[in-house]
């Protein structure tokens, strides 16, 4: 698979990168580091990163901004995006072919070639590897920037190398890209400005959340809240895993209001909850997963099915 699709950007003079909405580090650090190692390795292509950009992230950098006619001709490729509904263009359909590269469950089998692989840790994980291929059969080189890109991502999508999702390859590849001069504390002031601002909120969620016996437990953030708190919407959903903590819990949503929708971010210990979050026009992994609602009482039905899990 990383041979076909290192041969079709090499076929292709005007390459789109795109990822979900509402990017994370691992959706920067993907789409944006994949830019820098094509930029280096064709440096006669024309490569963007499009999407609408995340302020929180901007120490990471900024995605391009394009038009409709910008993506004829482009060969178009999404990363850490498991469905369509989540890919932050509505022109994505407009180039001549897809390429998916993913580490979420492939519920959604979009694109003319998919590269899925639910083991690895983040979609980061993932450009390493393609770089490695690259660098052995293509002759391909690292750049620090695509490095401190890609190690943001891995960083970002791994809770610091935390979580159960870290592998030996994991820290393999975080090694490899250690090679290459970067600042690694600017990646962390970074992630820890977020983590500073939503600190008063965090208090907020532990006592308010509701948990059942089950262990099923949610927690509804609305805007006045986020005003009151001086938080926007997605650095509140930063703060999703904080109720992992909690004696008893097995699965839990933080539902978090924006201007016409609730977003919908779930977390679990076991129930597996990436199909009820498929039935709220979402998607994600087993253990963690995202959708959105758009009432308070499509909020509370997601609960229910949630609880009903659990039980």
């Amino acid at each position: 698979m990383k041979q076909q699709m290192i041969e079709m950007i090499e076929k292709h003079q005007k390459i789109i990168i795109l990822r979900h909405m509402r990017p994370d580090p691992d959706a920067y650090g993907s789409q944006m580091g994949l830019k820098e190692l094509i930029l280096k390795n064709y440096p006669e292509k024309t490569v963007y990163a499009d999407g609408q950009h995340e302020e929180s992230l901007t120490y990471l950098g900024k995605p391009d901004v394009l038009t409709e006619e910008d993506y004829v001709d482009a060969l178009i490729i999404i990363t850490d995006t498991g469905n369509t509904e989540r890919i932050d263009s509505e022109y994505y359909t407009k180039g001549v072919s897809i390429l998916k590269i993913d580490h979420h469950p492939d519920v959604d089998q979009y694109g003319d070639m998919r590269w899925v692989d639910t083991t690895s840790s983040s979609t980061s994980e993932m450009i390493v590897d393609l770089f490695e291929y690259g660098r052995d059969h293509f002759n391909w080189e690292m750049t620090s920037a695509a490095a401190r890109l890609l190690f943001a991502g891995i960083v970002g999508d791994t809770g610091r190398f935390m979580y159960p999702s870290t592998t030996l390859k994991t820290f393999q590849c975080a090694s490899e890209l250690l090679k290459h001069k970067f600042d690694r504390e600017e990646i962390f002031a970074g992630m820890y400005e977020v983590e500073r601002k939503v600190l008063h909120l965090q208090g907020y969620v532990y006592q308010n959340f509701t948990m059942d016996e089950y262990g099923a437990a949610y927690i509804k953030i609305d805007r006045e809240t986020l005003e009151s708190f001086h938080v926007s919407p997605s650095e509140a959903s930063q703060l999703v895993s904080t109720l992992g903590d909690v004696k008893g819990i097995r699965a839990w949503t933080m539902l978090v209001e924006e201007d016409n929708l609730i977003r919908v971010r779930l977390r679990s210990k076991g129930p597996v909850i990436n199909t009820l979050a498929a039935e709220f026009g979402g998607g994600g992994h087993p253990l963690a997963s995202g959708a959105s609602v758009y009432s308070w009482e499509e909020a509370d039905e997601l609960i229910q099915k949630l609880q009903q899990l659990c039980r």
